[in-house]
């Protein structure tokens, strides 16, 4: 049996503008999504609906991190200013995939646990295309 080429995402960077953000435990997204559009007609009589693609959904990329005051002013300027934001993340495969993508921060809570470290769970909500790519 082949060996899997399944990799962890330890080595994973963040970058906003260029510039890495880190201590970051873990990311989510982006959440790509579709929609679609219903077209069934009145002669359709095998019983079931038909659909075509519409538009697609970029979605979100949620940081969950740990906080520290110089990340969290940056992210907290993103989510004062109404200005798109350029945000890539690094893989640590070998084909050094990056998802580039432009946005803005819509949610910056604070978790304060009374025994464990406080972390901040970032928002992004993902503005038109996502692209992959080899780093260069």
């Amino acid at each position: 049996m082949a060996q899997s080429e399944a990799i962890t995402g330890q080595g994973t960077i963040f970058k906003r503008n260029g510039a890495a953000i880190g201590e970051i435990n873990s990311i989510d997204g982006p959440t790509k999504s579709r929609e679609t559009i219903e077209v069934t007609r009145l002669e359709d009589v095998d019983g079931y609906r038909q659909y075509i693609a519409g538009l697609r959904e970029p979605g979100t990329v949620t940081l969950n991190m740990n906080f520290t005051r110089d990340n969290y002013d940056v992210l907290n300027a993103d989510f004062e200013s109404d200005t798109i934001q350029s945000y890539a993340i690094e893989l640590p495969d070998e084909d050094e995939t990056v998802f580039t993508f432009n946005g803005f921060v819509t949610e910056l809570p604070i978790s304060i646990p009374i025994g464990d470290k406080i972390t901040c769970d970032v928002t992004i909500q993902i503005s038109g295309k996502v692209n992959q790519s080899t780093a260069s």
